[in-house]
Parts: C-alpha cells; sequence; structure tokens
C-alpha cells in the first residue's frame, strides 16, 4: 500500500487480536485522531469474543474526506493482526494491495511475502517498560507506514485517551512506533 497522505478517498482499516491487546481501544483512537483532531468522516465499530481476555476482538475503521456510505470494512486498505488467529482470520479480506501489518513474535504464519513484520509487543516492553502499550505501537506503525492520519493528530488523540500519569509511557510506545516504521521504509527505499 503506497502512502495516502492527502488523497481524497476511502480507507478502510481493521484492528485485530485478542482480548487485552487494547485493538479496540487502538480503533477508537485512530478514529478520534481522524475526526477530531484531523477533521475526516470516520466510522468506528467493533467485535470481540465473550471471553474478556483471550478471545477474538477486531476494531474497524473507515476514514474518507467524502461521506461515508457504508459503515463496515468489507476489503482492507491495512490490516494490523496482534495473533496468529486474527491474521488467519482476516489476511484474506484485504485488498490485493493492501498492508499487512503483523507482530511477528505472535504471528508465526504470514500469508503474504511483503507483509511487515516488526516486534510490536517486544518494542512496546523495550520503550515504554509495559507490554500493554503495543497497542500505541502498533499505531506508531500504522501512522508511520500509511500516513492515513497526522502525526500529531495521533499524538494528541493517544494523549487525550491515556491514563492520567502514563501519557509519558504511551508517548515513547507512539515514538517506537514511528522509529520502527521509519527503519523499515528506509530499508525498502534502498532496495
Amino acid at each position: 500500500m503506497k502512502r495516502r497522505d492527502s488523497q481524497n478517498r476511502r480507507i478502510e482499516i481493521r484492528l485485530a487480536g485478542e482480548g487485552g491487546q487494547g485493538m479496540i481501544l487502538a480503533g477508537v483512537i485512530l478514529a478520534e485522531a481522524a475526526a477530531i483532531y484531523d477533521g475526516k468522516n470516520v466510522v468506528q465499530t467493533q467485535t470481540y469474543g465473550p471471553e474478556a481476555r483471550g478471545g477474538a476482538s477486531k476494531a474497524e475503521v473507515v476514514i474518507s474526506d467524502e461521506p461515508i456510505d457504508y459503515p463496515e470494512v468489507l476489503y482492507a486498505d491495512v490490516l494490523v493482526a496482534m495473533s496468529q488467529e486474527a491474521c488467519d482470520k482476516y489476511a484474506s479480506n484485504l485488498k490485493k494491495d493492501g498492508l499487512l501489518i503483523v507482530d511477528i513474535d505472535k504471528v508465526r504464519r504470514i500469508p503474504l511475502t511483503n507483509a511487515v513484520k516488526i516486534p510490536i509487543t517486544r518494542a512496546a516492553i523495550e520503550s515504554s517498560g509495559k507490554a500493554i502499550t503495543a497497542n500505541v505501537v502498533a499505531l506508531g506503525v500504522l501512522v508511520g507506514f500509511t500516513g492515513v492520519v497526522s502525526r500529531e493528530a495521533i499524538e494528541k488523540a493517544i494523549i487525550a485517551r491515556a491514563p492520567k500519569g502514563t501519557e509519558e509511557m504511551n508517548h515513547k510506545a507512539l515514538e517506537r512506533g514511528f522509529q520502527e516504521a521509519e527503519a523499515l521504509l528506509a530499508v525498502k527505499q534502498k532496495t
């Protein structure tokens, strides 16, 4: 998927993983970044299994400069898969030129050779000291690769949603996600 910084089109994003990984919250934050801080039209939906933790969960975010006529993701432009089950279940619904981002420590069977493979949870622990910030690292990677929202918008949305006292931890996790994306983009440009 090419960067879509200023294109006037519908972008469909699916964030999927297991309950407890914060993918639903990541979807809410991404939607708020796009709507509140970047002034885009947005629809955000979510589903999760009956288990509080460990069950399948997904958030879908549709972003557009135009009115949104259908609120769900049909074929994702971007899939962030934080578990093997999420990758297995949703990779087939990725557009032909779509972007698959996986947590390489959690997803071993990757159906696409050009997937972005980053140790997202490990990067969260290294940058913030907490695995729970993996969703924020994933947002940094997503925004760093796609430009679907501005960096300023995602930073503001994360800080607005961060529990009091965790702002710095979440900021470090987001920056790490940006760094991971930039490093991979630099390698791709050299090849």
